[in-house]
């Protein structure tokens, strides 16, 4: 489904709401709600007996914190962040500590680790998107640059696709085109992990 130039205009007005709500958050507010998804996920994560992980460096107001890829190496899961690599799909690379990462393109922290190419994200039990919102039916609304939407189809069928946001960024709906990829689950600070009918 192609989204007429309305229903366009809409996801643009979404991104900038939810990205300026974040920006506003207060350093106290934003490191309490980082906290109780560190639990959350690790919690979760244990409870499905889930050994590898792909996840993300939290870039600018991003909900998550760095502190979790050390939690989840020091708890034996084996953990794996995106490469970005032009247009492609994104490539993988193993998470050693913060001494493994770099910086690189869009503001982003990337493993200095050997690249394990696309098809790495097939490894993972699980895969923790980043996204700006995340609606009742799977629909994650991102960024806009397609990273994810082209790499989340590579990921094993049983894998689970989890969107990781602020509890009012878990909404009743969003616009959705054809290329989105859904998401299986959603974990916020207050609530955890909740499963989605996808």
């Amino acid at each position: 489904m192609t989204l007429s130039a309305d229903e366009l205009n809409l996801k643009e007005q979404w991104r900038r709401r939810l990205t300026s709500e974040r920006d506003a958050l207060s350093e106290p507010a934003r490191a309490e709600e980082d906290r109780a998804l560190r639990a959350g996920i690790l919690g979760w994560l244990a409870e499905a007996g889930i050994g590898t992980v792909c996840a993300y460096v939290p870039v600018g107001s991003e909900p998550g914190s760095p502190e979790l890829l050390d939690d989840l190496v020091a708890r034996g899961h084996r953990v794996l962040l995106p490469v970005v690599a032009g247009r492609n799909p994104l490539e993988w690379a193993e998470y050693h500590g913060p001494e493994s990462l770099r910086r690189a393109t869009y503001g982003l922290l990337e493993p200095s680790t050997p690249h394990l190419g696309v098809r790495a994200v097939a490894e993972a039990g699980a895969v923790l998107v980043p996204a700006l919102a995340v609606d009742r039916e799977g629909v994650r609304l991102g960024k806009g640059a397609g990273f994810y939407d082209r790499s989340l189809p590579l990921a094993e069928e049983s894998a689970e696709l989890t969107a990781v946001v602020r509890d009012s960024e878990f909404v009743e709906r969003l616009p959705a085109e054809s290329h989105d990829v859904r998401v299986a689950g959603v974990i916020t600070p207050a609530r955890g992990f909740t499963r989605l009918p996808v």
